[in-house]
Order: structure tokens, then C-alpha cells, then sequence
């Protein structure tokens, strides 16, 4: 005699195919949103911060380059711990991109803000 399988979500009987794993969309849904929810929140921070760094550096850099102060950046919430990409030079210039827009930091505090033609 085969055992009941049961949800794994609320432990009620599962009724239909042999390979359903929960007894409703609602508990499939509230399963896994519990199984993905601290690794969407990260995602979700992080994706936020990176908005955000890429909303300033438009807005600092209508002209698409621009010298402007570092103090500038971090006075308008610029976090410089998250990027997109980085960008290497042939004289070895390091810039760093929050998608399109990106910066380059110089000597005295300056940085040279950028956007990328595409």
C-alpha cells in the first residue's frame, strides 16, 4: 500500500499526479518564496545600491565627462564598494562603471566621471 504524500508547506494530503509536490499554487508559491527570500532581498539591496550610484553619477555628469571632487560623490550617497563592471586601460587607468556611467579616480580626491557610448 503506497503512503499519502504530503505537503511539504502545510502537511495536508496531496491529491492529483504522481509527481505533484505540493497540494496548491499557494503553498508551492509560499514554499519557495520562503526558500529564495534572504537570497532575493540581497539581490534586491544590492541591485538598489547600484541604482542608485548609477542615478548620481547621471545626474553629476549631464555632459557625459566630467572633473568634479570625490567629496561630491560621497556627499550625494555614492557608494564606491559597488559596481557593474570595471574597464582596464592600455596605461593601466582603472574605471569603474554602474552600468553605462562610470569613473576614474585621480590624484587630490578627483574623479572623472564618464558615460559609455554605446
Amino acid at each position: 500500500m503506497q503512503q499519502e504524500k504530503l505537503c511539504p508547506e502545510c502537511n495536508r494530503p496531496i491529491f492529483g499526479r504522481a509527481d505533484k509536490k505540493f497540494c496548491s499554487d499557494m503553498c508551492r508559491n509560499s514554499f519557495n518564496n520562503k526558500q529564495n527570500g534572504s537570497i532575493n532581498n540581497l539581490v534586491r539591496r544590492i541591485n538598489g545600491i547600484l541604482k542608485k550610484n548609477r542615478r548620481i553619477l547621471e545626474e553629476l555628469n549631464p555632459t557625459g565627462k566630467i572633473k568634479l571632487p570625490k567629496s561630491k560623490l560621497i556627499a550625494s550617497g555614492f557608494d564606491f564598494d559597488h559596481h557593474t563592471s570595471i574597464y582596464r586601460t592600455k596605461e593601466d587607468s582603472v574605471y569603474y562603471f554602474c552600468y553605462e556611467q562610470g569613473y576614474l579616480l585621480l590624484e587630490n580626491d578627483y574623479c572623472l566621471l564618464v558615460k559609455k557610448v554605446t
